[in-house]
């Protein structure tokens, strides 16, 4: 079995991982931000609303108008801070899908840092056989040149 293939099939498989991390990492964030939008939204309609009331009551207006616009400003109140508390929830989810990432990319670093090592070790084998080649070479060279040169003329 070729040795580096264990190493090469944990690169590929920590790569997966990382890579689905990154896409889980991408829908929260994407999630966060309609989160995020509705609660503007929510919010930007509550000011909307509050000042349209206040319009209402320079001109006048009865009292079941006045508790209706009252009524409604409070339910958008309450929806305001259940999406406030939703977009935290978000943030921390968020949060924990980059920790993950993290988490795979170091992984993946060190399997990478391991598979460097190893092909520098196998280039510094190569060398050294190559090296032992050519020495080997050589002394059989020399040896043979002095063996002609001790032999006589024919």
């Amino acid at each position: 079995m070729n040795r580096g293939k264990p190493l090469d099939t944990l690169i590929e498989l920590a790569r997966k991982a990382r890579d689905g991390a990154g896409k889980a990492l991408a829908q929260e964030r994407q999630q966060s931000r309609q989160t995020a939008m509705q609660l503007d939204t929510l919010r930007q309609y509550r000011r909307e609303y509050a000042s349209q009331m206040q319009i209402v009551l320079q001109g006048g207006t009865d009292a079941a108008t006045l508790a209706n616009y009252r009524d409604f400003l409070q339910s958008l109140d309450a929806a305001i801070e259940r999406a406030g508390q939703a977009l935290e929830q978000q943030e921390k989810r968020v949060d924990n899908r980059r920790e993950h990432w993290r988490q795979e990319q170091r992984k993946l670093s060190s399997y990478d840092t391991l598979a460097e090592r190893r092909a520098q070790r196998e280039r510094s084998s190569e060398q050294r056989r190559e090296m032992l080649q050519n020495d080997e070479f050589v002394t059989n060279l020399s040896a043979r040149t002095r063996l002609q040169s001790q032999q006589p003329d024919q």
